[in-house]
């Protein structure tokens, strides 16, 4: 069962809620990542044998005014697509919380 909104849904589209944001961007399988693999490589030196396959992405947290989480998801996805990420060599994983 879906969680209840603290709305009334006649009023979705008036009020509006803050929604905290993450967004994990991350190169797409098969892309190469010379800075994962600057890391890899630097790790036995420091004592850290066995660590293997490392991957360098980026994390990007904001917070965004919308009528529902699922509008509020939606927003994020398109500004991912459109400014945030390189959708040709990087994926993304978007978290909304209601504040």
């Amino acid at each position: 069962m879906p969680p209840l909104s603290p709305v009334p849904a006649w009023l979705d589209g008036f009020v509006s809620a803050q929604f905290d944001v993450l967004v994990e961007v991350s190169l797409r399988p098969g892309i190469a990542d010379p800075q994962g693999s600057t890391v890899e490589r630097a790790l036995p030196a420091l004592g850290f044998d066995g660590v293997e396959g490392v991957r360098v992405g980026k994390a990007i947290r904001f917070s965004i005014e919308a009528g529902d989480e699922a509008a509020a998801r939606s927003q994020v996805e398109d500004l991912c697509h459109r400014f945030l990420t390189n959708p040709v060599i990087e994926d993304s994983r978007v978290e909304v919380t209601r504040r």
